[in-house]
């Protein structure tokens, strides 16, 4: 449930599970760091830097599929290590989330070639497809097997046999990607010998039946794997494949298979594997560093925590790949939230020396780049206001001092792509009355060598104040509102408040744009309709305000972040321009599960929910999620039921709109029927509106996305109508 509705361009790409494709703006840097390649009408471009030169690499004529008579969209690609070859990706399909299904094809720069890659296997079935260090070969996984093609002869050479829909090597199962955000599964070996992979049992895994009633007359199952919490999760283990033979060696991570997971595993620059280990409970993390040729696992670092231990994927863009080694090869870079904050550390290969680098009461938000050269390391943080960021940089030796990079005076939000030279930046920058600028800067200088095509001015038509509200609990809330237009504070005003609460994100950061995740799926202006809209970040979301802050609300979920928005609310109604009688609700995902939670929990509080794709049942959700924020369920059931919006729907006593698609593989459609089968029993009456085989995203067919939102907007104008009075 890691959908962030923060946005509504952010959500709606995330949960309609887009992959993205490769555009202007989009840029892949040069090894060296001194230029960039992008994707220009069709052609792949390199912009040298600082001159911003442009030279066509791929031209668009080249990519012609002689075949069918087209010219090949570029959807993304990767670069060989010496820039003589583009590996392009095409034709993608969705798998779950993202389009990581399709074809392949080989551009060489030199001989000016374009050739596919997989050619005699079935068309979009090849995923995750890299380049060997050397460039000469290529593998990839298609059909659940992992395969080796010789780039000169195109002899492919299948390297595992026993792939299935269950049994999956190179990539993952819907629980794993989800939640640990893994979806490649298997790296080159340096010399290009080995492919180390991951191979998923899900054998045992019972599959959830999503029924489809519309496709054909009659109706039929479409099955999904899918633990649910307290049910076993699948085995996994890692090996390593020998190119040669097509042998693999099965690593020996201790631990059960099944009661564990390997979240991270990365070949060193010694040749061996780097692997990550959680128990199931994820709060122990062990590291191991394996012998690929007899699988002997030697344990360098343990950590535990009282509640979970989160992964790179947290602090790197979502993305679980990569360890990043130093001091050639001798220590690595670690972060952990141990000492009650999110920081960074050196760990020695063996695990036995440690240094910490990120010294002080902060968090580090993500790790940006590591200048090996000048020794530091670049990374966002905001130690004053956990609603900006601010880039930052700290010597490799954990002897200095923290660096404030951005400009100081600029106060929003700073985001970054720096070259791997760590020389040159894209920079970005907005605040909730700043409409974003990107520019190109040096760094650490920050100097600006391209001027945004944007001006550093306020947008004077922002209806957006950012707030705090601090409740009777002393907990302060970060925060953002808006009043509606031509107010008068005279009059008593709705207020339609805009949910998360739950650890998968924040719906509150000081940057522009932000409240569009809380008014998207209105059919008009709120503000223009008189409404004020409000939306807050309480305990337990992912803001940088200390690791007590985040996890506080382990074994929780639904107790701890739903008072704190009714005391929030509670302050807010105090306020004399707000009309108590109308208060609304609206939440989205975990959002929804909220909203039904201070609907049923706090029903003198809020008047009008609407309530989107929730999790209304906590034993209904996957294993990987509920686990992680609210303990196994054999220990501590009774949490989750305390923790269930169903608990509380005798509660009920305003107005519910709960929506709910019936092809939704994320929250099962299963949520609102239990939920409807306690508000029936109670008598409670709602309106209810389902969407036949949408997603959790309910936007596929043709009208699907204006129905929800005039929908949603009808509703809420009849149950809790705008306007001052």
């Amino acid at each position: 449930m890691r959908i962030s509705t923060v946005i509504f361009s952010l959500f709606f790409l995330v949960s309609m599970g887009y992959a993205k494709k490769a555009k202007s703006g989009d840029i892949k840097w040069a090894k060296s760091g001194n230029a960039y390649y992008q994707v220009e009408d069709g052609a792949i471009v390199e912009t040298d830097l600082p001159s911003f030169t442009k030279k066509i690499i791929v031209p668009k004529e080249s990519l012609a599929n002689q075949n069918a008579g087209i010219y090949i969209s570029i959807k993304n690609f990767s670069i060989s290590e010496d820039g003589n070859k583009f590996l392009i990706f095409t034709n993608s399909k969705r798998v779950w989330r993202y389009e990581t299904r399709g074809d392949y094809w080989v551009y060489n720069v030199i001989y000016k070639t374009l050739e596919q890659v997989g050619e005699s296997l079935p068309e979009s079935s090849l995923m995750f497809a890299k380049l060997s260090p050397d460039g000469s070969k290529v593998a990839y996984v298609s059909k659940h097997n992992l395969y080796e093609e010789e780039l000169k002869s195109h002899k492919i050479t299948q390297l595992t046999f026993d792939g299935t829909d269950k049994l999956i090597n190179g990539t993952f199962d819907w629980a794993y990607e989800e939640e640990f955000g893994c979806r490649d599964g298997f790296r080159w070996s340096a010399d290009g010998n080995q492919i180390a992979y991951w191979q998923i049992d899900a054998t045992h895994i019972r599959s959830f039946l999503l029924m489809d009633n519309t496709d054909s007359i009659y109706s039929f199952t479409k099955p999904v794997e899918y633990p649910k919490v307290g049910e076993d999760p699948s085995a996994c283990k890692v090996g390593v494949v020998n190119i040669a033979n097509a042998q693999t060696v099965w690593m020996k991570v201790p631990g059960d298979a099944v009661q564990h997971y390997i979240p991270r595993m990365e070949w060193t620059p010694t040749n061996q594997l780097i692997v990550q280990q959680l128990n199931r409970k994820q709060n122990e993390s062990n590291l191991f560093l394996l012998n690929p040729a007899t699988g002997e696992a030697n344990q360098i670092y343990t950590e535990t925590d009282k509640a979970w231990i989160d992964i790179k994927s947290r602090w790197d863009d979502d993305n679980p790949k990569g360890w990043d080694f130093i001091n050639n090869g001798k220590d690595f870079i670690w972060v952990s939230e141990k000492d009650g904050w999110r920081h960074i550390y050196t760990i020695s290969m063996d695990g036995k020396k440690e240094t910490l680098l990120t010294k002080g009461e902060y968090d580090m938000i993500t790790l940006e780049n590591i200048d090996k050269e000048h020794g530091y390391i670049y990374f966002t943080a905001s130690p004053s206001n956990a609603t900006q960021q601010y880039l930052y940089r700290v010597s490799l030796k954990g002897n200095g001092k923290l660096e404030l990079v951005s400009p100081g005076e600029e106060k929003g939000t700073h985001n970054y792509d720096i070259s791997p030279n760590g020389t040159f930046a894209k920079h970005s920058f907005s605040s909730h009355k700043i409409p974003n600028i990107s520019e190109w800067v040096t760094l650490p200088s920050h100097k600006v060598i391209k001027e945004s095509e944007q001006k550093l001015a306020v947008d004077k038509e922002s209806k957006v104040e950012m707030i705090q509200v601090t409740t009777d609990d002393k907990v302060t809330m970060d925060g953002w509102m808006i009043k509606p237009v031509n107010f008068d504070s005279t009059k008593k005003y709705p207020v339609v408040f805009y949910v998360y609460t739950e650890p998968g994100a924040t719906t509150v950061s000081d940057s522009y744009g932000i409240e569009r995740g809380g008014t998207h799926l209105y059919y008009g202006d709120l503000a223009e309709d008189g409404y004020i809209v409000i939306s807050l970040d309480g305990r337990g979301t992912p803001s940088p305000k200390g690791a007590e802050w985040r996890k506080s609300i382990y074994k929780q979920v639904g107790i701890l972040n739903i008072r704190d928005q009714a005391m929030a609310a509670k302050k807010i109604l105090q306020w004399k321009y707000v009309d108590a009688n109308r208060i609304a609700v609206w939440g989205w995902s975990g959002g929804g599960s909220t909203t039904l939670n201070l609907l049923f929990q706090y029903p003198d509080i809020y008047k009008t929910g609407i309530s989107i794709a929730p999790v209304a049942y906590r034993l209904s959700y996957d294993n990987i999620y509920e686990e992680r924020y609210m303990g196994l369920p054999l220990e501590n059931k009774a949490d989750y039921i305390k923790a269930s919006a169903i608990t509380y729907a005798n509660g009920l006593k305003g107005n519910l709109l709960l929506v709910h698609g019936t092809g939704d593989d994320n929250v099962h459609y299963q949520n609102s029927e239990l939920l409807i089968n306690e508000l029936v029993k109670y008598g409670k009456y709602f309106q209810f509106m389902s969407y036949p085989n949408r997603t959790h995203s309910i936007s596929e067919g043709a009208g699907t996305r204006i129905h929800l939102s005039v929908t949603f907007t009808k509703y809420l104008k009849e149950h809790c109508p705008g306007g001052g009075r």
